[in-house]
């Protein structure tokens, strides 16, 4: 498997492993499998509503406004999910861009739409040769998208630099820890790590003052809360800027 540098940012260097043409093959088949149960129960609807209802362009009409979520799957599941869609979420993997910056709606948008040409017209066998035959594992819509599948199974630890894990739905507590810059992030994390592991209360009592008066807040918090929502508030920050 290829790896990937993705520069965040935080400027900091997180290596990715590109997935498998079998991974991306395996997703696409669970999404399959979703298409098919929905295709049968939209198929038990109109069947029922057939019975009730003679006309049959009016049946084939409902049927078509039916299919219209299998039709846009892929394109508003990735927008709705980060990159994912539950094939993806199920294997672990999602779409970014080869460059590290966010993927935007349109990339998505060039996506589904070539898979008319990777996917759909061919059988996939241009898709297939696509991924088999590029560096990165991109098929056709990837590489005018500027994108990449990459496994979500961090192998950086996380602990290493200065982000933290936070919920795609996370809602932050302090706005202003904007106030800080990356120096500072690291130093508290350091500094916070380092108390932690030695049970030293009262430098993480005085590193939460400190860190109270730089961002200007005065928090009913213990020490350890406080800095762990610091340390997420401003990586939700710097990472949907």
């Amino acid at each position: 498997m290829a790896n990937l540098a993705i520069n965040t940012t935080q400027n900091v260097n997180l290596d990715y492993t590109v997935v498998s043409v079998g991974e991306r093959i395996l997703a696409f088949l669970i999404d399959l499998l979703l298409f098919s149960v929905y295709l049968y129960v939209v198929e038990l609807i109109t069947s029922a509503m057939g019975q009730a209802i003679s006309d049959n362009w009016t049946i084939f009409g409902i049927q078509q406004l039916l299919l219209l979520p299998v039709m846009f799957y892929s394109l508003y599941m990735h927008i709705l999910f980060n990159g994912r869609t539950l094939g993806k979420w199920i294997m672990k993997i999602r779409v970014v861009k080869i460059d590290g910056n966010p993927v935007h709606w349109s990339n998505y948008l060039t996506l589904w739409m070539l898979r008319l040409v990777d996917i759909w017209i061919f059988l996939g066998s241009i898709g297939l040769l696509y991924l088999i035959f590029t560096e990165k594992n991109q098929r056709l819509g990837d590489m005018a998208a500027g994108t990449v599948v990459i496994s979500t199974k961090q192998k950086t630890k996380i602990s290493h630099t200065i982000l933290e894990e936070i919920a795609e739905d996370y809602t932050p507590t302090f706005p202003s820890v904007i106030n800080l810059t990356d120096k500072d992030a690291r130093l508290i994390k350091e500094i916070y790590l380092v108390a932690l592991g030695s049970s030293d209360f009262k430098t993480l009592n005085a590193l939460r003052k400190k860190v109270e008066s730089v961002i200007e807040v005065e928090a009913d918090m213990y020490d350890k809360p406080f800095i762990d929502v610091v340390l997420k508030d401003y990586n939700f920050y710097t990472q949907n800027m």
